[in-house]
């Protein structure tokens, strides 16, 4: 067998949506203190001492995406755990859902397979407003701790939460109206408006801080939680936010209203994509030193202790299409990137990644950059430069004749996995591979002494080579999906498609399920005995 690399100070993870977990008290959605349990299940297990999850902000209208937000900042609702809610009594809840018809709703959704977003913030949304007006009545104008605790944090972080729960009252009013078309010294906010504004829906935007104020605590409880256990949080910073979001209205002069955001083609997609997001009008951006990508970068460093940057390749150049991006054919239009040249992108990447990067560091955080998919051949050697991790996806490494590359010689700045959110799980990729490709896989130093025992069925021996080669990985920390620990088929996502297969997957059970089923045990055992065998984590 070919000598591992050294791993000494490296550690590996799992990858898991929070809206994926489940609990007994949970409300048909993975909530923020069912992180803990997960986490330390995780732990003792499978040997996994970090969970990177998806982003936590307040999903789009009827989107289902966490990469549509209506703010870069902030926690979505959803993600409450309402059993730990002090302004909820149990004895309460039928008359805070409204009767039988609400407490029937909630246990429907509890029972769920998938997700039922529509139904959940339903339940919550009606759960939630009783909980305020409790708060409202008992402890608002009382100088009560709680109170005094709840004024603290809207001070603290009133640089995006006055935008934000303002923005929020707004829409409710006009029933989820977008920005652009509410009445013009709104949408230009024109101080006498806003504070009329905030005067008219003073109870409508304090139930936005409320619930963000239970969201912030609740995530301080699960971060001390999961440090007393030796544990991390990854995040997930999306590269843009949407058109019709808390940030783009009240930073306008920040962001280009006439382009959308999307990618040229490739040899993947000829065609290329295009996104519908507003791309971010560098000039002024770099005329105040990204101010407010600063206050993103320094915002995700409170939450978590690593993070990843969505699409890292479109703060060096976004590519950028005219609002109607399809000719008369209905194709895509051609696009130009921001900036030009080579030359420019990288000098104005630099700029962007170093003020995010030093914000991040700030708060103790750091910064990982997702740098898959079409990437200029300098900007990695940019992002080394800088001391940036990247990433190292398995299925995607291969050099020009179709072998796949050495994991062990993964630089240690990197991240190393065998899929994403957006890929299959390893037992869907191996099973649906040619067999040319498994063939290669089987080359690898590292399994060739075992290549007969790889059969075109996932089985343990195929997970124990899979696990072995990804965790002998040179990278500093190595991502599973959840679906790998577990060997189970389920997707999380399919990028270019849209349902109700995307961003709705939950656990078939809970934790303290699962881990007595004999086949997740004896999954998670060889994922524990791999990483001890990669001395991950020692």
């Amino acid at each position: 067998m070919a000598q591992r690399n050294d791993t000494s100070g490296a550690i590996a993870g799992v990858t898991v949506p929070l809206f994926s977990l489940r609990s007994a008290q949970g409300w048909g959605v993975g909530e923020i203190l069912d992180l803990p349990a997960f986490a330390r299940w995780m732990a003792e297990s499978a040997g996994l001492k970090l969970v990177q999850i998806l982003p936590l902000g307040e999903i789009s209208g009827t989107e289902t995406s966490p990469y549509a937000a209506l703010s870069a900042f902030g926690i979505d609702w959803l993600y409450l755990s309402m059993a730990a809610l002090e302004d909820l009594p149990e004895h309460a809840l039928r008359e805070a859902l409204g009767g039988d018809m609400g407490l029937s709703l909630l246990r429907k959704v509890q029972q769920s397979k998938t997700v039922d977003y529509p139904a959940i913030r339903l339940v919550k949304r009606r759960a939630l407003q009783w909980a305020w007006q409790q708060f409202s009545r008992e402890h608002l104008g009382h100088e009560t701790d709680r109170a005094q605790s709840f004024d603290a944090f809207c001070m603290d972080e009133r640089s995006w939460l006055e935008d934000y729960a303002l923005f929020r009252a707004i829409k409710d009013a006009r029933e989820g109206e977008p920005w652009w078309k509410w009445e013009a010294p709104l949408r230009d906010r024109e101080p006498k408006a806003l504070d009329a504004a905030r005067n008219e829906l003073q109870i409508h935007t304090g139930f936005y801080k409320y619930c963000q104020w239970i969201a912030h605590t609740q995530w301080a409880q699960t971060r001390e939680s999961l440090h007393d256990s030796g544990l991390e949080v990854m995040g997930d910073l999306p590269f843009m936010v949407g058109r019709d979001s808390a940030d783009v209205w009240s930073h306008q002069r920040e962001f280009r209203l006439d382009k959308n955001v999307g990618v040229p083609g490739d040899q993947f997609d000829p065609e290329g994509q295009d996104w519908g997001l507003p791309p971010y009008k560098w000039d002024a951006m770099r005329a105040n030193d990204f101010a407010w990508l600063r206050r993103r970068a320094r915002y995700a460093g409170s939450l978590y202790d690593r993070f990843r940057v969505d699409h890292l390749v479109g703060f060096y150049r976004t590519y950028m299409r005219p609002l109607q991006s399809r000719d008369a054919r209905g194709r895509l239009v051609e696009g130009t990137f921001d900036p030009v040249d080579a030359r420019s992108q990288q000098a104005h990447g630099e700029r962007v990644v170093a003020a995010m990067k030093t914000s991040a560091l700030e708060r103790g955080a750091t910064l990982i950059a997702e740098d898959l998919g079409t990437v200029p051949e300098w900007v990695r050697p940019s992002l080394a430069k800088l001391d940036v991790p990247g990433y190292k996806v398995l299925i995607w490494e291969k050099d020009s004749r179709g072998e796949f590359k050495n994991p062990s010689e993964f630089a240690k700045r990197t991240v190393s996995a065998l899929g994403t959110h957006d890929t299959d799980s390893c037992v869907t990729w191996w099973e649906t591979r040619d067999p040319a490709e498994r063939a290669a896989f089987a080359r690898l130093a590292l399994v060739r002494d075992r290549a007969e025992s790889l059969t075109a069925k996932f089985d343990g021996a195929v997970h124990r080579a899979l696990l072995d080669v990804i965790l002998s990985a040179g990278s500093e920390l190595c991502l599973l999906l959840v679906q790998d620990v577990l060997s189970l088929r389920d997707r999380i996502n399919v990028p270019g498609t849209v349902g109700p297969h995307n961003w709705t997957w939950r656990l078939p059970a809970p934790p303290e399920d699962l881990r007595a089923t004999a086949t997740v045990a004896g999954s998670t055992a060889r994922v524990r005995e791999a990483v001890r065998r990669s001395h991950r984590g020692d």
